[in-house]
């Protein structure tokens, strides 16, 4: 019959069980507030601010989402000026708006 061989973990799982049998409060008082306190936290997290993080920073006016078909050739040539096609597209539509070739 061969050994078990377990490595040391480094928790003492017992200590672990036992709380939780006991349902023991955690005392870990490294955060910005008591974690058993709720009175604490709820107060912390009302006055906490959310600030952004990385992404598409906001913008005054924000432009609607469009889904349209276009000829295969017409995106290609689009696609194959690099990048920021979609907004040189905007901008053909645009000036086609602004010389009337399109009517409101």
């Amino acid at each position: 019959m061969p050994k078990t061989i377990t490595k040391p973990t480094g928790t003492d799982w017992e200590r672990v069980k036992r709380d939780a049998a006991a349902d023991a409060p955690i005392d870990d008082q490294t955060g910005p507030y008591d974690t058993n306190d709720t009175a604490a936290v709820a107060a912390y997290w009302q006055q906490a601010t959310i600030t952004r993080g990385r992404g598409r920073p906001p913008v005054a006016i924000k432009r609607p989402t469009l889904n349209m078909r276009v000829d295969a050739d017409v995106l290609d040539a689009f696609k194959a000026t690099g990048p920021g096609w979609q907004t040189r597209i905007n901008t053909v539509l645009r000036d086609a708006v602004a010389h009337g070739v399109v009517k409101d």
